[in-house]
């Protein structure tokens, strides 16, 4: 029978209900003609480019206006930079430590420090701190109209800069964000229209070309529920994507549907986010690979993806020390046609590659469980596990030598828990076949009799640098009269 391998992540509150765990691991699926609905794919992997100052890498701005030239900010420096492998040029120092918000007018780029920010000017090649003496200093940053529009460390303001000029501020420019009374955390446009994030609310403006301050609200357009992590609004598909809270609790993700805001995090992922530490200090980036629209969002302790193409979730993760943890990647921007990402702890630079199967040269484990029985088909009777084949591209082989002679052979691990996934078996392994050895079966054998709550859940994982593509898996077992 068919086991279905395919799907989502999704571990409930109780593994007993739901043990579907998927990392480094997502589902393209197929319209039409292939040989199941859908597959999983292996994740990215990180491609070292260079490293860049100290870090870590705070912020990331390819120049819209300028495609040849993209920015770098690494713990306290600026860095420009004309090419993935050009020296990297430093331009400044800025302050903080926490992530940077960039936005350009198509000839300054705006650096947003939670505080004193700063400008760079592509044509006159000055990096200046913003000295203006009515500047509050800026938090988040957008651009709309030929204006900088950004909100205040704390507090309800929104304020913009002169036009096309980021450095000068006039002392009147500046609004309240009232249609709740709770603080602004951050500020985003998407569509030329300034949406701005309260702890309980998110409010609509747009240019009306006001003589005195040129923003006004839109009506109607208002939503209660707020954003817990000013770092985790990121514009994906034509709508924002946040991490949000409201007067009733917290941390649900929200996309925008109009106006109104949609819920796209699952009771899983929600269940996942409420045992973290602190959820206000979450970080997102946004990217588009071959047609898969990805919103990543990143906590201290794990790291959550949802794919627009799909509407599925799957986790990121690094491996260290045999453990999960958070991916490396802490901001994005595309460059050339280059998926650049920055490190979290450190300065370098990497290159999303579908076709790099490790992390800067490190393990990328993947790894999937799920359920042996089809949902609503498990009689709660003994079953023997007879075999398990596993349907995937095999033969993608590894191009070295074992200690025999013979070519390496990547291999798949797989384990089970007959308790709902609160322990697990020994691991098991089978090879994918060397190159070019394309239809070479991947099973086991011998896989034994469920016992104690008769509910088995596979796990099958891998380390080798190889691609990945599961198609499915078939599953031979019996029922018992016990």
């Amino acid at each position: 029978m068919h086991t279905p391998i395919l799907g989502s992540s999704y571990v409930a509150r109780s593994v007993n209900a739901a043990a579907n765990r998927m990392v480094n691991l997502f589902p393209e699926v197929i319209p039409e003609g292939g040989k199941e609905p859908a597959f999983l794919n292996r994740a990215p992997g990180l491609a070292f480019l260079q490293t860049v100052g100290t870090g870590p890498i705070r912020g990331l701005w390819a120049h819209q206006t300028n495609g040849s030239s993209f920015f770098v900010v690494s713990g306290t420096e600026v860095y420009k930079l004309t090419s993935t492998t050009a020296t990297p040029v430093k331009l400044g120092d800025v302050s903080g430590t926490g992530q940077v918000s960039i936005a350009d007018n198509g000839t300054q780029i705006f650096f947003a420090c939670n505080g004193p920010s700063y400008i760079y000017n592509e044509v006159t090649n000055v990096f200046q701190q913003i000295t203006d003496i009515d500047f509050p200093g800026a938090k988040t940053v957008g651009y709309l109209d030929g204006y900088f529009i950004f909100n205040e460390p704390s507090g309800q303001r929104i304020w913009v800069t002169s036009i096309l000029e980021g450095t000068q501020i006039d002392p009147l420019d500046f609004a309240s964000a009232e249609g709740s009374p709770d603080g602004l955390v951050a500020v985003n446009v998407n569509n030329r229209e300034a949406w701005l994030f309260g702890t309980d609310s998110v409010e609509v403006w747009y240019d009306a070309g006001l003589a005195d301050f040129p923003l006004t609200r839109i009506q109607g357009a208002f939503s209660e529920v707020g954003c817990v992590a000013p770092y985790s609004v990121a514009k994906l598909d034509n709508s924002l994507f946040w991490l949000g809270t409201d007067a009733r609790g917290q941390g649900i993700i929200y996309r925008t549907v109009g106006y109104n805001a949609q819920r796209v995090s699952t009771h899983a992922i929600e269940y996942a986010i409420a045992q973290y530490a602190d959820i206000s200090t979450a970080v997102a980036y946004t990217y588009q690979q071959e047609g898969h629209a990805f919103y990543v969002l990143s906590f201290a302790e794990a790291t959550w993806v949802f794919d627009v193409a799909t509407t599925a979730w799957h986790e990121r993760a690094g491996f260290e020390a045999g453990e999960f943890t958070r991916h490396r990647a802490n901001t994005q921007c595309n460059f050339g046609g280059t998926t650049v990402v920055g490190d979290y702890e450190n300065g370098n630079i990497y290159a999303l590659d579908l076709d790099v199967y490790a992390d800067n040269g490190e393990i990328q484990k993947w790894l999937r469980s799920w359920r042996a029985i089809p949902t609503g088909e498990n009689t709660l009777r003994r079953t023997a596990h007879h075999a398990l084949q596993l349907d995937c591209e095999s033969g993608v082989g590894l191009d070295s030598l074992d200690p025999l002679g013979g070519m390496m052979k990547p291999r798949v691990m797989l384990r089970w828990s007959d308790d709902g996934g609160h322990t697990w078996s020994n691991e098991h392994w089978s090879d994918m076949g060397e190159i070019g050895q394309f239809s070479h079966r991947v099973f086991w054998r011998r896989l034994g009799m469920t016992l104690k709550l008769r509910d088995r859940v596979y796990e099958v994982s891998g380390t080798d640098p190889v691609k990945i593509a599961i198609m499915g898996a078939e599953l031979q077992v019996s029922g018992t009269n016990g």
